[in-house]
């Protein structure tokens, strides 16, 4: 795997860290013996930081911990007894639902930013991700860029070219960035009512967003994650079988940290006719595929123009049948009785209907009820991938995405052609496709790292009228990138427009169609210090 850059911590720290996680110096490692509310604080920082956690946990939390009565604690103290536990009931009695009861926060740094969507796969885990809103990527790493150097590039013909390629992108990223800062800050005058401080992190974040494209998709990032141990099994099995070697050898980094807490959960994983047989059907699956997709489709093919969102699939009953699901569980009639009475009504009526099951929203929190699953929208989208970074997180959904190639051209922010530095900007994309091209015969698994984020990437997204609301109405507010605000926004059109699903996009009340904010994070950041005061 990549060279991973070990931190160095004084025997006093190390001492500390010993008793919370369960390694010192390497990339993946679970957290033990913390009271649950801390991890989860602990990770929310960490999305928000560009220290490692175990650095965070040193500066910001060690100091508010009673640790005096934890010298002696070993994070495999206590194991043996519940290993011979679950023992019994996991493989005596095969219990599956015993792995669901053990839980690990682990963290998995320096993950380029391919395997953090291979790692925010699973709908059953929690996840957080270091942000490019936050954090500037424009610092090196013992004396490196932050971007993932596979071995099997670094060991050939174009290992050189690799490398230096990728750092010039990430000078052109560092150039950019403090030009831009410069000019958002001319163009856009602070507010006599803001501190200095809200008004710097709101002019970074305008400039972070709007730089992002030029990083590459080998750029790292830092993830936390949350799972039961048959999460983690899933997860494992999946990672085992996929054609990125980064993603199998973090899988092996997972499994040896996951069995220093969870062992007996994680058991099957490596055996031959349990874990690697599921592996080697995954993997025997996907093969198949790939072949079925070379035999139909070629080089030949055109790409058709296709705007940023296409409805492709929904149900044009969908509003009745919404009523009916709204009504069952307050009625005690057969389902087929309840749509008959429902197509008898009139449209006033199936409206009054769905007003008193949305009921009073003060707030986009407050969330109608499981009738919205009944109906059901499939999106094709086509939007950069850092938009994509972001959507993909919405995991309840269906969620299915093509590789990311410069097939299908880039976006590039306005903010950038404000700042007069389009040609340095096009300038980068084209070295990104280039390495792309270079890459792609003899390393089709590794040569998407060289992808910046601006690209676009093709994907697909089906979901419930449930988790339409939700999802458009959280990236449509006007602190979202415009990247996925546009995404959000052309949905709810598409909902009710082309569906003809007005009701159903009247309940997404919360839903923004203003324009692009001058400054994105400027409302936000006034909220939190808003906060900070308060406190």
């Amino acid at each position: 795997m990549s060279v991973y850059v070990a931190e160095e911590f004084d025997p006093t720290e190390a001492d500390i860290l010993r008793r919370y996680f369960t390694n010192l110096y390497g990339p993946v490692f679970a957290l033990v013996n913390l009271p649950e509310v801390v991890k989860g604080a602990l990770f929310a920082r960490y999305s928000r930081s560009s220290k490692s956690l175990r650095r965070l946990f040193l500066d910001e939390f060690v100091g508010e911990l009673d640790i005096s009565g934890d010298a002696s604690i070993d994070a495999t103290i206590g194991l043996r007894r519940a290993e011979e536990l679950y023992d019994r009931v996991f493989f005596e009695y095969g219990d599956d639902s015993v792995a669901q009861l053990g839980g690990v926060h682990l963290a998995c740094e320096q993950a380029s930013n391919l395997l953090t969507k291979i790692l925010e796969w699973g709908r059953l885990m929690s996840y957080l991700e270091q942000s490019t809103r936050y954090i500037a990527y424009d610092a090196r790493i013992g004396g490196r860029y932050r971007f993932h150097r596979p071995p099997g590039v670094l060991q050939s013909s174009l290992g050189t070219r690799y490398v230096g390629d990728m750092d010039r992108l990430f000078d052109t990223y560092a150039d950019l960035l403090p030009r831009l800062v410069d000019d958002l800050r001319t163009r856009i005058p602070k507010d006599p009512g803001d501190s200095d401080f809200v008004y710097r992190q709101a002019i970074r974040a305008k400039a972070f967003d709007a730089l992002r494209g030029v990083l590459p998709a080998a750029s790292l990032s830092n993830v936390g994650i949350y799972g039961t141990g048959q999460a983690y099994e899933m997860l494992l099995l999946r990672m085992r079988a996929h054609p990125l070697p980064e993603a199998r050898t973090y899988a092996d980094l997972m499994l040896s940290e996951l069995r220093k807490v969870i062992p007996s959960f994680l058991k099957r994983v490596d055996l031959d006719d349990r874990g690697v047989a599921w592996s080697n059907h995954l993997r025997s699956s996907r093969e198949s595929m790939e072949a079925m997709a070379e035999r139909f489709f070629g080089a030949e093919d055109e790409i058709e123009d296709a705007p940023v969102v296409s409805l492709v699939e929904f149900d044009p009953d969908a509003e009745v049948k919404l009523v009916v699901a709204a009504l069952y569980p307050h009625v005690s009639l057969p389902e087929r009785q309840i749509e008959r009475r429902v197509r008898a009504m009139s449209i006033d009526e199936r409206l009054a209907v769905l007003r008193a099951y949305e009921g009073s929203r003060d707030n986009r929190r407050h969330k109608p009820g499981r009738a919205l699953e009944r109906p059901t929208y499939r999106f094709d989208v086509l939007a950069d991938y850092g938009a994509f970074r972001d959507l993909q997180r919405h995991r309840m959904l269906t969620i299915e995405w093509q590789k990311l190639t410069p097939y299908h051209g880039y976006t590039r922010p306005g903010a950038v052609d404000d700042a007069g530095v389009a040609g340095a900007f096009d300038d980068a994309m084209a070295r990104s496709a280039s390495l792309f091209e270079a890459l792609d015969e003899r390393f089709p698994a590794d040569s998407s790292y060289a992808i910046a984020l601006a690209y676009r990437v093709r994907f697909s997204m089906q979901m419930n009228a449930r988790e339409a609301m939700h999802l458009i109405e959280l990236r449509t507010t006007p602190q979202g990138h415009p990247a996925y605000r546009i995404v959000g926004q052309e949905m709810h059109r598409l909902i009710a427009e082309e569906a003809g699903h007005r009701a159903i996009a009247e309940m997404m009340r919360f839903v923004d169609h203003s324009a692009e904010p001058e400054l994105e994070r400027l409302q936000a950041e006034r909220r939190a210090e808003s906060r900070r005061r308060a406190r």
